[in-house]
């Protein structure tokens, strides 16, 4: 779990811990999670002992700089899942994924590793794999979606767009909802559609 804030936290103490959380959440979404803690702690203007007195692991401040980013990622399936026409609903989740991912690395990092002390992110996660198979299904049903499409195939994406390297992050944004359309052409079923290779099993390693 993330450090809790105590309620009898310092004001200057309170200050030192904002300034930490803004600067992961800004380092993180620009390098990725392999950005050591030192320069996270060089960035909010505080000594690395202060660092680690509010965040002892990394994990711990993974999961605190991205408490807000996991639900909204929940609430775009909710959204895709609430869409009367399922392969629609589909094609939102991944346009909407996919522009979350593309402005911020480290977030993508987080959600495809496994940080087992950090936000609990590994059953919010998968709850959210779990939703967008659901989604999946139903969009199978419609005829839209090719039936040999699995989450893993979704997952596979998403790390390569995490991979995208851009001038700016405008730049990477602008690849990415052109990758997210060309990923929606590949899942979508047409009669001249091969058959797939077998789906690997992704084991969720952040790629950064």
């Amino acid at each position: 779990m993330p450090a809790r804030l105590p309620q009898t936290l310092r004001s200057d103490a309170r200050d030192n811990r904002d300034r930490i959380l803004t600067a992961a959440r800004e380092v993180f979404a620009a390098e990725g999670l392999d950005v050591p803690m030192r320069e996270v702690a060089r960035r909010a203007g505080v000594g690395p002992a202060t660092l680690y007195r509010h965040f002892p692991t990394k994990e711990d401040l993974a999961g605190a700089a991205f408490a807000d980013q996991l639900p909204l990622c929940q609430e775009i399936v909710a959204e895709g899942l609430a869409t009367p026409d399922p392969w629609l609903g589909f094609r939102l989740v991944i346009e909407k994924l996919f522009d979350v991912h593309a402005r911020d690395r480290g977030f993508t990092a987080a959600f495809l590793s496994r940080f087992p002390r950090a936000f609990d992110f590994t059953a919010a996660r998968d709850a959210t794999l779990a939703a967008i198979s659901e989604l999946a299904l139903r969009a199978k049903t419609t005829g839209h979606l090719r039936p040999d499409f699995v989450v893993d195939d979704l997952v596979l994406v998403l790390m390569a767009n995490n991979g995208i390297q851009a001038s700016s992050p405008e730049v990477r944004v602008a690849a990415s909802r052109r990758f997210a359309a060309l990923a929606i052409q590949a899942f979508r079923a047409t009669p001249e559609a091969a058959p797939l290779p077998p789906a690997a099993r992704m084991h969720l390693r952040a790629v950064v």
